[in-house]
């Protein structure tokens, strides 16, 4: 009779595999709350680009993220049709100062920022138009 020491080994990887899988599949995209404690700003020179009147959708790509285009799509649609709010997409690749500061972990990532550059909401991975659109409801309320 075989040892079974490495059938059970292999069971507690793949169980642990796929609930760290789940769990991530169920946040990812979600908007969440953007900061811990003080809220990160971020201002039009670092973004490169100025900020919206009324809200900014910053979103974080690399060139091999397969979700990034339809985000790119999403954000941009949101913006065009909603007055005072800007799309800015930042290469991650070549921002590494960002990512690292605002502690991007995987792409997409999107930040919805205030009038003032303050991230008010964050999701790591896609997120839905809805999602993105109550987040805005946020931003913008005064």
């Amino acid at each position: 009779m075989s040892d079974p020491t490495g059938l059970i080994v292999a069971a507690v990887v793949l169980v642990a595999a796929t609930v760290f899988g789940l769990a991530r599949a169920r946040r990812g995209g979600r908007l969440r709350e953007g900061g811990r404690g003080d809220a990160p700003r971020l201002h039009p020179t670092e973004l490169g680009a100025e900020l919206g009147e009324r809200a900014t959708l910053v979103q974080f790509s690399t060139a091999l993220c397969a979700a990034c285009p339809g985000t790119r799509r999403l954000l941009a649609g949101v913006a065009a049709a909603t007055p005072g709010v800007r799309h800015v997409e930042i290469d991650a690749e070549m921002r590494l100062d960002l990512v690292r500061r605002l502690d991007v972990m995987r792409t997409p990532t999107v930040l919805v920022l205030d009038h003032a550059g303050r991230v008010v909401r964050r999701a790591s991975g896609a997120p839905s138009e809805s999602d993105v659109l109550s987040a805005l409801e946020l931003a913008t309320a005064d």
